[in-house]
């Protein structure tokens, strides 16, 4: 399984997660202007728990069965991978059940500790979601390890489809129709408005499982003739196939399940700390509300590249592993690292630099004074993609080397430093939200460090930091020359948040060009690239 493979899978999955972040951005967006960001206060901390709950069980048991699916398919034992699918469906159906159980149950107890009552209603209309998406995960884990990662990328865009379409309707409707009859009537505008827009959640992983769900069963017959063509192996019982998947999918979990714990402990010390610190009550939740709802999903959009590559590095670094073919396990984790940092880099200093137009062109249209003020904390958090970049990449290299416990301890530990310096940096007035923004950019850096020194250790990598690090550093530094001058430029002729849009544009252009002169990029990489022939045909003399 060469590079050609796994970049071909991470591109598929790529390709569909900017066109789902794309829609995520044509939900948030317009949400945003909606509710303003008081109801983005109350719907960040419902989909932080509704996250919470969703990554113990969907983030580690697709990584397992991919990984299990992957190993039986590499020795052509076809039988026993549809076996270990079989048992992956039911015991995600089991936890789903009882997810969605426990939030709709408690509800109102997760709203108020939160400190965010308002939020039980959006939790409420979340939480058949979680039933749902476990039993799609099963289908997704199951094609993934087939390396077939085409109908994963189909149902995770019908998914997002259904979700902004009604999402975006419901909270509409409701925002302004408030005080319907009866439960409703203890909810204000905003609450209505994030409850609706929740719902946009389930409505959508319904219509992502029933995709997959026809996707699995036009692609029975071919199932069927490789199980056919199995030679007789020893079968595991449904106990024992269980519980490798849980022993591979416990730590992953755990890791898995930090990020969504962090966002819960912001909600809850955010708050308390900058009234602390001086603010009111609702000073203080709409400055909450600026970083969860405006700044967070523009930093969560550059993930979709890694989390595509770290999902499509599992099994191929798995099967690599496990047939000690160290040539493939080198190039991929050596290749895996430098695509995180080409990534990443960009993406967050243009956050950075065009932090104030961003806000202005994507949340003036109804909350002008709430985008201009989130600004300087999107300049801030944008520095951590470099490092969550790293992180989400790397992570995926360790899980496919069977090492997933390596990755939750160092993310422990980040916890720890994001806490503490959450606490100390919130509560200084003229930091306020900033100071979590800091405190996240430390965090990640810290355990971005601690896990490719883990990848290392085990894989015996050696880096090479010139063209990993220093080229695109330099591609970089010409792109942000170029982005600041055409903004300043454009801005004087034109309205800024056009200019911001000509501006990132050039900058896009600027990069590539100066991957290619700086030879960011060789040879052998274009060429397993959709489209590399053609790439190195316009920027041959570049590449090397």
């Amino acid at each position: 399984m060469g590079n050609k493979s796994f970049v071909k899978g991470a591109a598929i999955l790529g390709i569909a997660g900017l066109l789902v972040k794309f829609l995520g951005a044509a939900f948030q967006i317009p949400l945003g202007n909606m509710i303003h960001d008081t109801g983005m206060a109350y719907y960040g901390p419902a989909y932080y728990v509704y996250t919470l709950f969703l990554i113990i069980s969907t983030s580690a048991l697709p990584v397992a069965i991919s990984r299990m699916v992957s190993e039986r398919a590499a020795i052509g034992d076809y039988a026993e991978a549809h076996r270990v699918f079989r048992a992956a469906v039911e015991l995600m159906l089991c936890i789903g059940v009882i997810s969605f159980a426990i939030v709709a149950l408690l509800s109102k107890q997760f709203a108020h500790m939160m400190g965010y009552d308002q939020a039980q209603l959006a939790l409420l209309a979340i939480a058949p979601a979680l039933i749902i998406v476990p039993v799609m995960a099963a289908y997704r884990g199951y094609f993934q390890g087939l390396q077939n990662m085409k109908p994963t990328a189909v149902s995770q865009v019908m998914e997002q489809v259904f979700r902004v379409a009604i999402g975006l309707s419901l909270a509409y409707y409701f925002y302004h129709n408030a005080r319907i009859s009866g439960f409703f009537q203890n909810f204000d505008k905003f609450g209505q408005g994030a409850a609706g827009a929740t719902f946009g959640a389930t409505a959508g992983s319904a219509a992502g499982l029933i995709v997959i769900v026809l996707i699995y069963s036009g692609n029975k017959k071919a199932i069927r003739k490789r199980i056919a063509g199995t030679k007789d192996t020893v079968k595991q019982s449904t106990k024992k196939i269980i519980g490798s998947m849980l022993r591979i999918a416990v730590p992953i979990t755990i890791g898995a399940s930090i990020m969504p714990i962090m966002n819960i402990l912001d909600a809850i010390i955010i708050k308390r700390r900058l009234v602390g610190a001086g603010y009111t009550p609702m000073e203080a939740t709409k400055l909450y509300g600026q970083l969860s709802g405006f700044v967070m999903p523009l930093i969560n959009f550059p993930q979709v590249l890694t989390a595509a590559l770290a999902m499509s590095l599992v099994p191929f670094i798995s099967s690599a592993w496990k047939r000690k073919d160290h040539l493939t396990l080198t190039t991929n984790t050596q290749l895996a690292l430098r695509i995180a940092i080409i990534v990443g880099l960009p993406c967050a200093f243009g956050l950075a630099l065009l932090s104030e137009p961003i806000m202005l062109l994507l949340f003036s249209y109804g909350d002008r004074a709430g985008a201009i003020s989130a600004a300087p904390t999107l300049a801030v958090m944008a520095i951590g993609v470099i490092f969550l970049s790293i992180v989400q990449t790397v992570t995926g290299i360790l899980q496919g080397l069977d090492k997933q416990d390596i990755p939750v301890k160092n993310m422990l530990f980040g916890v720890v430093i994001k806490v503490c310096l959450t606490w100390i940096f919130t509560g200084i007035y003229v930091l306020n939200v900033k100071g979590a923004a800091l405190a996240t950019v430390i965090a990640y850096a810290v355990v971005s460090v601690l896990d490719v020194r883990a990848t290392r250790k085990y894989t015996k990598v050696v880096f090479d930091w010139t063209l990993t690090v220093v080229r695109p550093g330099i591609s970089v530094l010409v792109m942000s020359a170029a982005t600041i001058l055409s903004y300043k430029l454009f801005a004087v002729l034109i309205d800024v948040r056009v200019a911001c849009l000509a501006a990132i544009l050039i900058a896009a252009v600027v990069y590539v060009i100066m991957l290619f002169v700086t030879r960011s990029i060789t040879r052998e990489e274009c060429l397993a690239m959709p489209g590399g022939t053609k790439i190195i045909k316009l920027a041959g003399r570049f590449i090397r």
